[in-house]
């Protein structure tokens, strides 16, 4: 029997405020120093009372316009009460009844394989502090995290696989950066996941009873972990044994398998209840005290992922796999529409044929845009890569990058010098004519080039008479000799034009 998969998403993305969610403590906890961003509300003493953080509610609204989600103008917080010791009030301020946001979706997928994932809900919560476990036994706690603003992002259970539930959250965290809201960097806790699965026959509709795999703290792990429990529960259906309640399961990463924690809570476990110390969310009050503008908040929303990397695909003809290597990140992306927008006067001013400037520049664009953009993925990148870096720590700017391109396409410098001195334009922070200029990257005015290719020529007898034999290719190895001679300087068309007028 062959059997559906059925995945839901539950996510923890850290809110990227100066504060905390309900105390004016610094929101910084990854702080070395244990117990330092803390204080009476946050560490849930008596007698205090929490005031809401206006910043997380903007960014939970540019989170739900982004998703094309409803709004809700009223909302409210309540208690979700659990204990456990990195929950200092013994429960959690959360939204349950009535979150800020629902009725979203996030797009997956490209071409004729797009699929809308569905976001049910998405709520304002504060986070637990972090339980640190010793080798020696012992637990200790840092409340440095306790009270950081979480949105918490529901799915519907529209995820159909692992890879599914993979490529899911790659886009929630790339849209997530693009708004500013979190760097929601998984490996620093800034994003955390909860995967809810179940199997069952294909063509069967009932939902059967969900597993639910806690705290996966990687993209690799979301997928292993998936395809384990996938693996595991298709084994019971085939036994007659399928899952009959509800359970909760923890991720070995090392064990590579998922094992069982406790049978999961039911909501009426945690006793939820309006939070008393908190007042009704009211954004239409909030906007008519200035405090708040959502006008001005849908205004203020960029040119989203996946509608960049459209435009990149059309605009400039990319292929899909490059327009999102280079829309994965804002400031790669926005170097490169800098660059190409500094070439534009130099492709213009190419141009023979009569023409308006916009006319020229929209037939030269897209093959400009490719050389650009292979130049980025395939060269600059590769770079990086070998040397560490990455491309916000350099200095170089797309003003530079453009007069490099330039060079190439005017072939004043060869493919592989140009490597060589992209690598120094880097690594020294020098613009390219500077690194010409002291590194003697062209032909010295004492260097004869004439007389150079004289000697490749001489000393290279048997190339020479297979040109003349008709062999054509004998001509490339006799550049490559003179190119060599050069230690990569000079133009090859200029070199293969004189060595053809000489072997005449």
């Amino acid at each position: 029997m062959k059997y559906e998969t059925i995945i839901g998403l539950e996510i923890h993305i850290q809110l990227k405020t100066k504060t905390k969610l309900f105390c004016s403590c610094p929101n910084d906890w990854l702080e070395n120093k244990p117990n330092k961003n803390i204080c009476p509300i946050c560490l849930g003493h008596p007698g205090v009372l929490p005031v809401l953080n206006l910043e997380a509610v903007k960014k939970a609204i540019l989170f739900g316009l982004a998703i094309s989600a409803k709004i809700n103008r009223i909302s409210f917080f309540d208690r979700k009460n659990y204990f456990y010791p990195d929950l200092p009030k013994g429960y959690q301020i959360t939204q349950y009844q009535k979150p800020i946001i629902e009725n979203g979706h996030l797009e997956i997928g490209w071409g004729d394989k797009i699929k809308k994932i569905k976001i049910r809900r998405a709520h304002l919560e504060e986070d637990a502090a972090k339980s640190i476990h010793h080798s020696s036994g012992d637990s200790l706690i840092d409340f440095n995290r306790a009270g950081v603003p979480l949105l918490e992002i529901v799915t519907e259970p529209d995820i159909n696989s692992a890879e599914e539930a993979k490529e899911f959250l790659k886009e929630l965290r790339l849209l997530a950066r693009y708004l500013g809201i979190s760097e929601a960097e998984m490996e620093k806790g800034q994003m955390r996941c909860d995967a809810n699965i179940s199997l069952r026959p294909i063509g069967d509709k009932k939902m059967y009873p969900k597993t639910e795999i806690k705290n996966l703290n990687s993209f690799h792990a979301v997928e292993q972990a998936l395809n384990f429990e996938i693996k595991r529960q298709k084994q019971l259906w085939e036994q007659k044994k399928p899952p009959k309640s509800q359970s909760t399961r923890g991720w070995d990463s090392k064990k590579k398998i998922t094992f069982e924690q406790r049978s999961k809570e039911k909501e009426s476990d945690y006793r939820y209840f309006p939070e008393p110390d908190l007042p009704i969310l009211d954004l239409e009050e909030l906007e008519k005290k200035e405090l708040l503008n959502i006008d001005s908040l849908t205004k203020s929303l960029i040119e989203l992922p996946r509608k960049k990397r459209e435009r990149f695909i059309r605009e400039y003809n990319l292929s899909y796999v490059n327009a999102k290597i280079l829309t994965d990140n804002t400031f790669l992306a926005n170097f490169f529409e800098r660059v190409i927008s500094e070439l534009k006067a130099w492709i213009v001013s190419l141009e023979t044929v009569e023409g308006t400037e916009k006319e020229i520049w929209e037939k030269n664009k897209k093959k400009i845009a490719k050389i650009v953009a292979n130049w980025i993925i395939n060269r600059l990148f590769a770079l990086l890569k070998i040397k560490k870096i990455e491309l916000n720590e350099i200095n170089l700017t797309p003003e530079n990058f453009a007069e490099f391109i330039i060079y190439i396409q005017e072939r004043k410098i060869t493919s592989t010098l140009a490597q060589k001195i992209l690598e120094k334009m880097i690594l020294e922070n020098k613009d390219i004519d500077r690194v010409i200029s002291e590194d003697s990257f062209t032909l010295d005015k004492s260097e004869n080039i004439d007389i150079i290719i004289d000697e490749i020529i001489k000393e290279n007898e048997q190339a020479v008479k297979d040109y003349k034999k008709g062999k054509v290719n004998a001509i490339q190895f006799l550049v490559g000799q003179t190119m060599k001679k050069l230690r990569g300087r000079g133009n090859p068309k200029e070199i293969e034009k004189i060595i053809k007028n000489k072997l005449k």
